[in-house]
C-alpha cells in the first residue's frame, strides 16, 4: 500500500518529509511485533500513529485499547493494567481482569508513559520481556501475548538520568523510535489542514467555509501552534462559528490567536521538591538558536563599535552599551569587533573597563553552522558506531539526507 492511500485511509493531511517518514517508519514495522515509541509534542497527533500501526498488523482483527497513563491515579494503575484479585485492597469486592489479560492477542497503546509510576514499569518490563504478569493480590503468573506501542511527549532520555524512568524499560520500549513532527516543522500543511477543518466544520453546522486572504494566510502559517494540529482545529472551529465575514482578514484572524509567550529552547533549570531537573529540547535546536543568537549580537555590536570609533560623539551617547559589554568580559564573553575602514578591517578591538579602544589580538571565533552541522553529524556516527540509520534518526532528519550531508561535508564513516 503507498504512502497516499495511508493518508486516505487514515485521515492524515500533509507532505512534509518529516511526516512522511515517521509514516514510511509506522508502515515498515506495522506487520511485525517489535515495540514501537512514538515521539511527539502534545497534539501531533501521536494515537493516530498508533491505529495505523495496529490496523496494518496481523493483528487488526483483535482488540486494540489506548491507555493514558497521566490520568490513572497512581494507586489504581496497576489494578487496571493488570487486574486484582477480590480483597486485595480496599473497594476490590470482586476479581477484576487488567488490560494486559483482555487485550490477549492485540494491541496496547500506552500514551503519556512517561508518567507511569517506577513500581509499574517493573511490572511492564516483565510483560515486555517474557509476557507474563501478576494481578495485583495475586501469586498466580499468567501470560499474555499483546503489543505495546507507547507514545511520548518528555524526552525519556533525560527522566532517566533524573530517576523517574527506568532506563532498562527506555531500550525495550524504544526498540523502534517513530518521531511525530510538530506542526511548526511542517509549516507547509498548515493552510492544507486548515481548508480540510473549516469544510469540516461548515458541513457540520450547515455554513459556507470561510475563506483567508493572503495575509491571513501567512500570518496563520507563521504562527508557532504550541498545540499543534489540536490547537490549529480549535482554531479553525472558532472562526467557523464566530467570524463576522466568511472571507476572513489578518485582522479577523488575529482576534482569535492567543497571545504566544516564545518557547525558551534553551536549557532551563528547575527546582522540583527540592530536587534539580533539566528540560531540554533536542541538542540540534539548541545549538542552532544559540549560533544564531550569538551571530546576530556580534553582528550588531560591530556595526555599533564601527560608528563609535569613526565618531567619538557616538560613543558618549551610549554609556549603557559600553557598560553592557565591559559586563560581558567580566563574566568572561570576547566581542570581536571589526574596524570600518580598510586600511585596520583585519585589527579587531576591545573595549576594556577604562572605556578605551585598544587593538587586540584576534579572537578565532567560528559561528559557522555548517561547520556545527558537521560536528554534530560526526558524533552522532560516532554514538551509533556509523550505523547511518540510527544516526539519522537521532539527529532528526532522513537516512537519504543524512547520506547527502556525508558527501557534502566529505565525512568519512
Amino acid at each position: 500500500m503507498d504512502l497516499q492511500s495511508i493518508k486516505n485511509r487514515f485521515g492524515i493531511i500533509g507532505n512534509s518529509p518529516a511526516l512522511n517518514y515517521a509514516l514510511e517508519v509506522a508502515v515498515q514495522v506495522a506487520n511485525t511485533d517489535l515495540t514501537v515509541l512514538i515521539a511527539g509534542e502534545s497534539g501531533v497527533g501521536k494515537e493516530a500513529f498508533s491505529h495505523i500501526i495496529h490496523s496494518l498488523s496481523a493483528r487488526k482483527h483483535n482488540p486494540f485499547i489506548a491507555v493514558n497513563c497521566g490520568a490513572i491515579p497512581e494507586g489504581t494503575i496497576d489494578s487496571e493494567l493488570f487486574g486484582h484479585e477480590k480483597g486485595s485492597f480496599t473497594g476490590a469486592v470482586d476479581s477484576r481482569k487488567g488490560y494486559f489479560e483482555t487485550v490477549n492477542g492485540g494491541t496496547i497503546f500506552l500514551d503519556e508513559i512517561g508518567e507511569m509510576p517506577l513500581g509499574t514499569q517493573a511490572r511492564l518490563l516483565r510483560v515486555l520481556e517474557s509476557g507474563e504478569f501478576i494481578r495485583v493480590g495475586s501469586s498466580k503468573v499468567q501470560k499474555t501475548d499483546v503489543r505495546v506501542i507507547a507514545a511520548t511527549n518528555k524526552d525519556l532520555l533525560q527522566l532517566v538520568q533524573n530517576g523517574r524512568f527506568r532506563e532498562d524499560l527506555y531500550y525495550r520500549l524504544n526498540t523502534v523510535p517513530i518521531r511525530v513532527p510538530a506542526l511548526r516543522d511542517r509549516k507547509e500543511d498548515i493552510v492544507v489542514l486548515f481548508r480540510k477543518f473549516v469544510v469540516d466544520f461548515a458541513e457540520r453546522y450547515k455554513t459556507t467555509p470561510v475563506q483567508l486572504d493572503e495575509e491571513a494566510r501567512n500570518i496563520l502559517t507563521n504562527h508557532p501552534f504550541p498545540g499543534n494540529v489540536r490547537e490549529l482545529k480549535n482554531l479553525a472551529e472558532q472562526i467557523s462559528v464566530l467570524a463576522r465575514d466568511k472571507q476572513v482578514s489578518a485582522r479577523e484572524l488575529n482576534r482569535f490567536l492567543p497571545e504566544h509567550t516564545p518557547v525558551n529552547r534553551l536549557p532551563v533549570l528547575a527546582h522540583t521538591n527540592g530536587q534539580e531537573t533539566h528540560e531540554f529540547s533536542n541538542e540540534r535546536e539548541i545549538l542552532y538558536k544559540l549560533f544564531f543568537d550569538m551571530k546576530r549580537d556580534v553582528t550588531e555590536l560591530k556595526k555599533l563599535f564601527v560608528e563609535m570609533v569613526q565618531n567619538p560623539a557616538v560613543a558618549n551617547q551610549n554609556h549603557s552599551v559600553l557598560a553592557e559589554v565591559r559586563d560581558l568580559q567580566q563574566v568572561g564573553v570576547s566581542t570581536p569587533l571589526i574596524m570600518g575602514n580598510a586600511a585596520q578591517a583585519s585589527q579587531p578591538v576591545l573595549m576594556h573597563n577604562t572605556g578605551e579602544i585598544h587593538a587586540h589580538e584576534e579572537v578565532d571565533e567560528s559561528l559557522n553552522i555548517m561547520d556545527k552541522e558537521k560536528e554534530l553529524i560526526i558524533k552522532a556516527l560516532k554514538k551509533h558506531k556509523n550505523k547511518r540509520k540510527d544516526a539519522a534518526m537521532d539527529l532528526g532528519i532522513s537516512e537519504r539526507t543524512l547520506y547527502r550531508k556525508l558527501k557534502e561535508y566529505d565525512i568519512d564513516q
